[in-house]
């Protein structure tokens, strides 16, 4: 069993990897924020996987409230590149 969840968080990881590849080489600012965004979605993800190898019920908690700041944060991006911010 453990070994399933080993996978899942390489796969995860390696996904990661690649869009930190996009956020880098993104041509356009939009390009960027979907990668950062996710980014933040896997990390998500990594934490849930976490919750569940250790048996802990805190990582998902954590996971809740980090995926509700990263869509403040996707929000307030957003909102600043289409211009609403002063």
């Amino acid at each position: 069993m453990i070994i399933l969840w080993t996978i899942s968080s390489l796969i995860l990881v390696a996904l990661i990897f690649l869009a930190i590849l996009r956020a880098v080489a993104g041509p356009t600012l939009p390009d960027r924020v979907v990668a950062l965004d996710t980014i933040n979605t896997l990390m998500v993800a990594v934490m849930i996987v976490l919750s569940v190898v250790y048996s802990e019920m805190i990582y998902v908690d954590i996971a809740i409230v980090y995926a509700l700041l990263s869509f403040v944060a996707t929000l307030y991006i957003a909102r600043y590149l289409e211009g609403g911010l002063p």
